[in-house]
């Protein structure tokens, strides 16, 4: 089989991102597993890929011109397989943008906000008090922003698009973040909702 796109990518919130959406697209890819707990993200094959060092990347074999083409940063990868498939983000400009501002909603706040709770009390050598009480605060905030958002909603911007499959990956840790979906009724909807996709368990699976 000739598989059209390299996936290099961990067991991650931001990487399963990448494996949703490519299952979603049924896209042909080649999995490569980055072993963050092994540093795997650190070799210079993997730095050659991504300077940042950070999972998920990409490399379409079939890039635009018919060239290789890598993408980093996972709301980057799902805006440019939503562009190589025309699927999960509309072409006209308001709708359009209706999906960008959820994606970047999950990206500058969802991402960032729940990752800290993850490391304060999950991860740090010491505990914080301050730290996982602004966090956690900041967190159930966020929940409250989405909640609202998804009242008399099916998705967060209008059809099913990559703003979902963004935020799904972070609210699957809820366990992790100690939050009850049932204060938030909306999110445990749409939430139940897009886990029962046999597509999204494909990707929320692996690698």
């Amino acid at each position: 089989m000739n598989h059209v796109i390299d996936c290099y990518t961990w067991k991650t919130s931001n990487g399963r991102k990448a494996t949703v959406m490519l299952e979603e697209c049924g896209l042909d890819y080649e999995l490569h597993p980055i072993d963050i707990s092994k540093d795997d993200q650190f070799t210079p094959e993997f730095v050659g890929i991504n300077p940042n060092s950070k999972i998920p990347a990409i490399v379409d074999r079939d890039g635009p011109n018919g060239v290789p083409y890598t993408v980093i940063e996972s709301g980057a990868i799902l805006m440019y397989l939503a562009e190589k498939t025309g699927r999960f983000m509309p072409s006209e400009t308001a709708a359009r943008y209706e999906v960008v501002q959820w994606l970047m909603f999950q990206m500058g706040g969802v991402g960032p906000m729940f990752g800290q709770v993850h490391h304060f009390k999950r991860a740090a050598k010491e505990q914080v008090p301050y730290a996982i009480d602004r966090y956690y605060r900041e967190c159930r905030r966020l929940y409250g922003v989405l909640d609202a958002r998804l009242e008399g909603r099916d998705h967060l911007a209008g059809e099913l698009s990559i703003a979902d499959f963004a935020t799904l990956p972070w609210v699957f840790r809820h366990d992790w973040q100690e939050v009850d979906l049932a204060d938030f009724p909306n999110v445990k909807r749409w939430y139940e909702s897009l886990m029962a996709r046999p597509a999204v368990q494909r990707g929320m699976d692996l690698p």
